[in-house]
């Protein structure tokens, strides 16, 4: 069977979400509604992917690459979605239509329908759900050999009977079609209804008063077809979508000690034997790897950590973490920091745009930015690198094996050789040569009777 056409319906205006951003960009954990949609349909073998979006050019620009945006130049119904995309269909080739702010969609779910439709030779699919309370869904009414004789709207009273609405299996608005057979169809649909719109459900009957068969499909898991109208469903719809993202970490050797916790995005990737503390949230592109531990209290944002490493109570943001690091507690990665094989960042530590090499301490309460810093190296507690000068960011060298003492400040731009020694409270303004110990500060001066003369009164004004 040739590879099936999904037309995803994303024209819709979403005035109910209350919000500038339209409805289909609004991110559902970590990736826009629109994105999960298209995806599933690509992971199920589309050989073509169009999306239907509204003339205000809201997707313009923001949808995969390979993926063909059609306008729908006015709105009338999901039948004129569909026929806005005519030009788009392969002929009699297999269209899959589904709706684009139903993201929980699967990559299976679209395969089985894809393939039950093939198999049965019949014109149309429709993918069906059956709920204890159907309100509001078009109800699915069989015929005796057990296809669909048609789809009962309910939106107004008078649409259907006591006995029509006593059916609780109804239309989930997901779709296979004959290409050809879908095109005549709707353009014979016409706009007799409350709202002057083409009905895609319509076609249905169309095609059964022409001796076609429809076909259905049950899906046993209703949530697959949840729709996002308002912010109240986009919630409901998020926190399932992060259950199943948690699900299927957890069975890949993951452990999430505190689900509820947690938030993991979409695409975030997680090593074997990991373990994900509470009150962690993993975001955007982060990669870690395997036997680490991160958290509690943690965010990680397009973040790489390698195998072996630990991150606690720490916030991590465009960097990367190499095997065997320690980071935290209370330390700050800002984009830009690489912190080599067995590194550490610890407490109050704050590093940006840094190259830390293998086996250095960035020990506690330390600013490091703009800095390449060599293997072996101990930074001690309040060492600063001042690298901004008011307009331009000077970079500083600190060599390997490098010893700075507390409270050392090394401003920029300056070179600290290898093996080099920093005295207590000193402000290094020059380079410091390899294995020289280097003081910068004033003389100690003690001032005896000090506190004595300060008890003395103010001699009184003549």
């Amino acid at each position: 069977m040739t590879d099936p056409t999904v037309v995803i319906l994303a024209a819709g205006q979403g005035t109910r979400m209350r919000s500038r951003t339209p409805k289909m960009l609004h991110e559902i954990c970590g990736r826009p509604m629109i994105d999960w949609t298209v995806a599933a349909a690509l992971e199920a073998g589309a050989g073509k992917v169009v999306v239907i979006g509204s003339p205000d050019g809201a997707l313009d620009g923001r949808l995969p690459d390979g993926v063909v945006l059609t306008v729908q130049p006015e709105a009338n119904g999901t039948g004129g979605a569909v026929l806005a995309a005519a030009g788009e269909l392969n002929g009699g080739g297999p269209v899959v239509v589904v709706n684009g702010d139903a993201p929980l969609v699967t990559p299976d779910a679209l395969r089985a329908l894809v393939d039950a439709h093939g198999a049965s030779g019949a014109a149309a699919t429709i993918v069906t759900m059956v709920l204890d309370d159907p309100s509001g869904y078009g109800r699915v009414v069989r015929d005796g050999d057990g296809d669909v004789a048609r789809v009962v709207e309910t939106k107004r009273a008078g649409d259907a009977t006591d006995d029509e609405l006593a059916i609780a299996e109804v239309n989930a608005g997901v779709y296979a079609f004959d290409g050809e057979r879908l095109l005549d169809a709707l353009g014979r649909v016409g706009t007799d209804n409350a709202q002057g719109e083409v009905y895609l459900p319509a076609a249905l009957a169309l095609l059964r008063e022409g001796g076609a068969r429809v076909a259905a499909v049950t899906v046993d898991d209703p949530s697959l077809l949840l729709g996002v109208n308002d912010r109240v469903e986009l919630a409901r719809v998020r926190r399932i979508a992060q259950q199943r993202i948690h699900e299927a970490h957890m069975r890949a050797g993951v452990t999430i000690v505190d689900p509820a916790t947690t938030t993991i995005d979409v695409d975030v990737r997680v090593g074997a034997d990991t373990v994900i503390e509470p009150s962690t949230f993993l975001r955007g592109a982060t990669t870690i790897g395997e036997r680490c531990t991160v958290g509690p209290l943690t965010t990680a944002i397009d973040v790489t950590l390698g195998d072996e490493v630990s991150v606690v109570h720490s916030y991590l943001n465009g960097c990367e973490v190499r095997a065997g690091a320690t980071v935290g507690p209370f330390a700050y990665l800002r984009p830009g920091a690489l912190l080599r094989e067995r590194s550490k960042a610890g407490t109050f530590v704050e590093i940006k745009n840094s190259d830390i090499g293998e086996g250095t301490k960035v020990p506690h309460l330390s600013y490091v930015g703009d800095a390449d810093v060599g293997p072996g190296t101990n930074l001690g507690a309040a060492t600063i690198t001042a690298n901004y000068d008011g307009r331009t960011k000077h970079r500083t060298t600190i060599g390997a094996n490098v010893r700075t003492s507390v409270d050392t400040t090394l401003v920029a731009p300056v070179t600290v050789g290898d093996d080099a020694y920093t005295g207590a409270g000193s402000v290094v303004t020059d380079d410091v040569p390899p294995g020289a110990l280097a003081i910068a500060r004033a003389r100690q001066t003690n001032i005896d009777d000090y506190a004595a003369r300060r008890r003395k009164p103010d001699p009184q004004p003549s």
